[in-house]
């Protein structure tokens, strides 16, 4: 009998690779039922699956996951995911009159939900360009929808998400892009449930082994160029841009990186409880 294992991640490009694995039975063949669920509201619903026991493992934003672990979140960082920064590109709506970022202190920021990358972000952004700590506030809006239609009745001001996700409504003249804010750190780990982990660590290694596996080659497969466009609605060329831009991990994330984050968190009084890297981490035996 075949282990149910519930994981929960983006409807985005980066998570292509799961479902080629899924698509060719690469878990099943390992006795792994894996149950795929895309969660468009991101990062904090993720939250409250894993909280749940609804989810088992997540493909998570990395500063989403440190905070709802030092909020009680009993999760591990499994492994990175991507190794490369995420680049949120920062939008109005196309119509709006804000043409630089330098407009937008004390203006409201949308945001998926409180503990969402696109929340914690916009504060790492503004300190980035040194806005005064009171310069920030938030609508929820729960879906990247949600932000189409709070920036176009103002709402909100402004929203933060990843700019090649956002880039068809940038080119269809829905949202307009003003600048971009990279995390400082790998933007992508897989986190399991700290109970799931302890219960079951061989066959999390067996499904770690099967998706590294599938990122390890993903930018060799031929035409994935395509694949990816047809998949997603996105540009052949914006495609490739991000293509260039992306790097899978199959190892452990960098305890200085987890440092850096929990550190960033920490100065920005995101962290209820302030955390030690080695913590957050799935030690394998």
């Amino acid at each position: 009998m075949d282990q149910k294992v519930q994981i929960v991640g983006v409807p985005e490009h980066f998570n292509l690779p799961w479902h080629l694995a899924m698509d060719d039975n690469a878990f099943q063949d390992r006795g792994i039922d894996l149950e795929w669920t895309d969660v468009p509201e991101g990062t904090g619903r993720m939250v409250e699956l894993l909280k749940t026991g609804k989810a088992d493992l997540a493909v998570i934003l990395t500063e989403g996951l440190v905070r709802a672990i030092s909020d009680g979140l009993p999760a591990v960082i499994a492994q990175e995911y991507i190794a490369s920064p995420l680049l949120w590109g920062i939008h109005v709506d196309f119509h709006s009159p804000y043409t630089s970022v330098a407009e937008l202190p004390f203006k409201k920021a949308a945001i998926s939900r409180y503990g969402s990358g696109s929340h914690l972000m916009a504060f790492v952004n503004a300190k980035n360009l040194r806005w005064p700590e009171n310069a920030l506030d938030f609508e929820v809006v729960n879906t990247l929808d949600g932000a189409v239609e709070a920036l176009r009745a103002s709402r909100a001001d402004y929203f933060m998400w990843e700019k090649f996700t956002t880039q068809p409504l940038v080119d269809q003249k829905v949202f307009r892009r003003i600048g971009v804010c990279p995390t400082p750190w790998p933007c992508f780990v897989i986190a399991v449930r700290t109970e799931f982990a302890s219960a079951h660590s061989g066959l999390l290694s067996d499904l770690l082994e099967v998706i590294n596996s599938y990122t390890v080659e993903f930018r060799q497969i031929p035409s994935i160029d395509r694949t990816l466009s047809n998949y997603y609605g996105l540009k052949l060329s914006d495609v490739q841009e991000w293509l260039s831009l992306t790097q899978w991990s199959q190892d452990q994330i960098d305890i200085q990186d987890i440092d850096n984050v929990i550190k960033t968190l920490d100065n920005l009084n995101l962290l209820s409880n302030l955390l030690t890297p080695d913590a957050l981490l799935f030690q394998t035996h």
